[in-house]
C-alpha cells in the first residue's frame, strides 16, 4: 500500500509531498490547527484502510500513555522537516541542484554509479516539483554535458566526483 500526498496548483502542475508506506500517519502535524481540512490531495495506490482519532481521544492517549505522546511529537517534528526540505528543495535550488540531490541521494543509498530509477519521470518530476518535459530537457542537458547517460530505468553517474 502506498498513500501519496500531493500538491496540485491552478495550473495542473502536481508536486508530491510525500510518500506514505503501511502504518504512516497523515494530518498529524493537522490535529490541533486551526484549519479544519487537510489542505492536500491524498491518492492510495492500492485499498487502504484508514483509522480516524478525534482529537479529544488523542488529547486523552497523550496524558495517559508517555511513550503515545513522544511518538506523536516525534512524527510531528519529523514530518515538519519534511515538509521544509521539500520547501527548499523547490524554492531554491534549480532544476540541475534538485535533480542532482536526488541521484546523489539514490547514489549512496544505491551504492551504485549506476542508478535504478523505480518511478516514471512523470512520478519523479512531480517529487521534485518541476514539469516533466523540464526534467527530460535537464537530462538531456546534463548528458550533453558529460555528467551521465541515461534509458528508460537507469541513470548513470559519469563524475563519482560530484556525489
Amino acid at each position: 500500500m502506498v498513500l501519496i500526498n500531493k500538491n496540485i496548483d491552478e495550473n495542473g502542475n502536481v508536486l508530491t509531498i510525500n510518500v506514505f508506506s503501511d502504518r504512516g500517519i497523515l494530518g498529524a502535524n493537522l490535529i490541533y490547527s486551526s484549519r479544519n481540512y487537510y489542505p492536500m490531495t491524498v491518492v492510495a495506490t492500492s485499498r487502504i484502510t484508514i483509522l480516524h482519532l478525534k482529537r479529544e481521544l488523542i488529547l486523552e492517549l497523550c496524558q495517559s500513555n508517555i511513550s503515545f505522546m513522544v511518538d506523536l511529537m516525534k512524527e510531528i517534528s519529523d514530518r515538519t522537516i519534511i515538509l521544509t526540505d521539500k520547501i527548499n528543495a523547490i524554492s531554491l535550488k534549480t532544476i540541475r541542484q534538485c535533480l542532482m540531490d536526488y541521484l546523489k541521494y539514490e547514489y549512496h543509498i544505491q551504492k551504485s554509479n549506476i542508478i535504478t530509477i523505480n518511478i516514471s519521470k512523470k512520478d519523479l518530476a512531480e517529487r521534485l516539483g518541476i514539469q516533466r518535459s523540464s526534467l527530460s530537457r535537464e537530462l538531456n542537458k546534463m548528458r550533453k554535458d558529460g555528467l551521465l547517460e541515461y534509458d528508460a530505468r537507469t541513470v548513470t553517474l559519469k563524475n563519482i566526483d560530484i556525489c
